[in-house]
């Protein structure tokens, strides 16, 4: 169980970003969100201020903080207006000389490049869909159906939607050329796995532990279009994928396909450099669990999947958010050798012990 957040009482900063083409409901809601997180972690013993981004100049907004007084939990997804910018975010902080949450640049930046990320896991040996990638509108060499067509550098499943699954040469060729016009990058294809999926959350460095996997369950869709996490899924409410998809958390998993499914998601994790925290999404089919993307700065909103498994394994949203803030402070120079930090990190790891 996690240990009272007595041991240490870090100060942050919760660096979000608000994107200039946003409109002002949607800038409210990230605000509120933001606000819900800090005030989440503020409760679990951690004075908390809001640092809201929303502009290209970050570096204008911590003017006012000093580096050795603070952890940055960084939850930005990119530099505002900047697309493909979330590696950069990092970066800066990095150059500012703060400690802060969450991956860095190299790892994040390969993260989104979907294409070297199969090519990692296929030299390791990690299971992962078989995949091609296309730069024109031609399936050539392509055999395997049903098939899902992603843009290949975006993450958070943009662009994907029930007809991004095919069934057909024609049909995949006519969305590999809707990704590459739509998209403006190449088209990722792979063998569309049928099957459960898992949202499995790691965290952790050298030691890292698996959080009870999160299930998404498809059985309310009998058309295979439709059993898939779609961008409606995760962030359009009233959509029939976001209402229709059950969460199961923890999923029911025995514990031989449990321990497996660890293995498969420490090695993706470790393989892509993920640091403190990480989600990887898997599909089994057949007995081998599938790795579909590995997110490490993946959302930790409220509703999303890290509360879910962080509450399975006893952890309140702001003892999940004060425990990830504590394993970037080892890595602040004031902090890094706080006795107190490392115990309660220790003594907070729900699978503490386990190989």
């Amino acid at each position: 169980m996690p240990v009272p957040n007595s041991h240490c009482s870090v100060p942050v900063l919760l660096l979000y970003d608000l994107d200039p083409s946003w409109t002002r409901e949607e800038k409210d809601e990230i605000d509120a969100l933001s606000a819900q997180l800090g005030d989440a972690i503020a409760a679990a013993g951690h004075p908390t201020d809001l640092v809201p981004v929303e502009d290209e100049n970050i570096a204008a907004v911590l003017e006012g903080y000093d580096a050795m007084e603070h952890v940055v939990f960084n939850w930005c997804e990119s530099v505002p207006g900047v697309p493909h910018s979330e590696q950069a975010v990092a970066e800066t902080l990095e150059s500012l000389g703060f400690a802060y949450t969450g991956t860095p640049p190299a790892a994040i930046e390969l993260a989104e490049d979907k294409r070297r990320m199969k090519q990692l896991c296929d030299r390791a040996g990690i299971p992962t869909p078989e995949w091609r990638v296309y730069d024109r509108a031609d399936a050539e060499g392509w055999t395997r159906f049903p098939a899902i067509v992603k843009a290949a550098n975006e993450h958070c499943s943009e662009g994907i939607t029930r007809e991004s699954v095919v069934t057909s040469a024609q049909e995949l060729e006519e969305r590999i050329a809707i990704v590459l016009d739509t998209c403006r990058q190449p088209a990722l294809v792979e063998d569309f796995i049928d099957g459960r999926e898992f949202h499995v959350w790691l965290w952790g460095n050298g030691h890292i532990s698996m959080l009870p996997p999160v299930e998404m369950d498809f059985s309310g869709f009998n058309d295979i279009h439709d059993r898939l996490c779609s961008y409606d899924a995760k962030f359009v409410p009233g959509s029939a994928h976001y209402e229709g998809i059950e969460i199961i958390a923890p999923s029911l998993l025995d514990g031989g396909s449990l321990a497996e499914l660890e293995r498969v998601c420490r090695a993706a994790y470790t393989a892509v450099g993920c640091r403190d925290y990480g989600r990887i999404d898997v599909r089994a089919r057949d007995g081998v669990f599938h790795v579909l993307d590995v997110n490490p700065n993946a959302d930790i909103s409220p509703d999303a999947s890290l509360a879910w498994a962080a509450e399975c394994a006893g952890y309140t949203y702001g003892e999940a958010g004060s425990r990830i803030v504590k394993l970037a402070a080892l890595r602040h120079p004031v902090w890094c050798d706080d006795a107190g930090l490392h115990s309660a990190l220790a003594a907070g790891d729900p699978c503490a012990g386990r190989t």
